[in-house]
């Protein structure tokens, strides 16, 4: 039996920081060597929930083997390259980074010293993305619903980098094209960023995506529909359920549509940041795939940043138009 464990520290010890101290202190491939934060009542906090102990950033980074950087975007930059100088593994919350050079030379230093560099697009962890992949490999149509009451955290950056990215990356992962056309718009509503956002995507293969995400919502939705020339596929993440209806297969008739039927799967269990944690783990240890690397994060940072662009030449035509002051 291999009994190797990765000695990890954890960069931040805000709302995502304390999930990923807990998730490294529950692994039995992991041990949490403590937690550094701007804030040291707050990293004392979470270090005493998790079992370890607050330490200064240069003492963590020197006693551990990985990081994982989950502090405010503006640092992700800044915390992963020191790090990766260090020679230490990395995993690091979405956004991979503030600008795309930073994202490439992030990228460089993960291949000059030879470490694993993995950033934390949960979606790809969930079984709902496992089944999209299988049922429906070719979409020509995906829309994405992400919307949630207003919290003051994340309010950093716009809801693209906050929420919509998820989506972003997910789409980017499901079609196998270039991204060519993004049309966007957007609002602040409660924070100096856009708290609302729409995105209309188009691929050099024909398929289009639209994708909505609010942090001003009433209500919290997250769910993707996505149509293909022999089907249509409905998942609802929050449920953990995917219902599809297609030509022929198995399944129940659907009234009214011959030779149509439609079938539903569903999910008790879906701890994805325990899967995140143990792909990442397995990477370094294992040497197996890493499933959301470097590539992968500059990709769906280029798609956000290009959102939000456009939302910006949006707003500047409705400006110039008087539409809105």
């Amino acid at each position: 039996m291999d009994t190797r464990t990765l000695r990890i520290g954890i960069a931040g010890a805000g709302h995502f920081g304390r999930f990923h101290a807990q998730k490294v202190a529950a692994s039995p491939r992991s041990v949490l060597v403590g937690i550094a934060d701007r804030d040291p009542v707050r990293a004392a906090l979470v270090a005493a929930e998790t079992g370890t102990k607050p330490m200064a950033w240069l003492d963590l980074l020197a006693a551990s083997e990985a990081i994982v950087v989950a502090t405010p975007a503006a640092a992700h930059f800044v915390m992963a390259s020191q790090a990766l100088r260090a020679g230490k593994h990395v995993l690091i919350e979405k956004p991979l980074a503030a600008t795309l050079a930073e994202a490439d030379a992030l990228s460089v230093l993960a291949d000059q010293f030879g470490r694993v560099l993995q950033v934390g697009h949960l979606l790809r962890f969930t079984p709902e993305h496992a089944a999209i992949k299988l049922h429906m490999p070719r979409p020509i149509f995906i829309e994405c619903i992400r919307i949630a009451p207003f919290k003051p955290r994340g309010t950093d950056v716009s809801v693209v980098l906050d929420l919509m990215i998820h989506d972003l990356d997910m789409v980017l992962a499901l079609v196998n094209a270039e991204l060519e056309t993004v049309d966007a718009i957007g609002a602040p509503v409660a924070s100096e960023f856009e708290d609302i956002a729409n995105a209309r995507l188009g691929f050099s293969n024909g398929c289009v995506a639209m994708i909505t995400a609010s942090r001003v919502s009433l209500r919290t939705e997250r769910k993707m529909r996505l149509f293909a020339q022999d089907g249509y596929l409905n998942v609802d993440f929050a449920a953990r359920s995917l219902m599809m209806i297609r030509r022929g297969g198995e399944g129940m008739p659907v009234p009214g549509v011959q030779g149509a039927t439609m079938s539903q799967i569903s999910w008790t269990e879906d701890d994805a940041l325990t899967a995140e944690h143990a792909g990442f783990v397995a990477s370094v240890l294992d040497g197996a795939p890493i499933r959301v690397d470097a590539a992968a994060g500059r990709r769906a940072l280029a798609a956000a940043l290009a959102v939000t662009d456009s939302m910006k030449a949006a707003r500047a035509r409705a400006e110039a138009s008087g539409l809105i002051r």
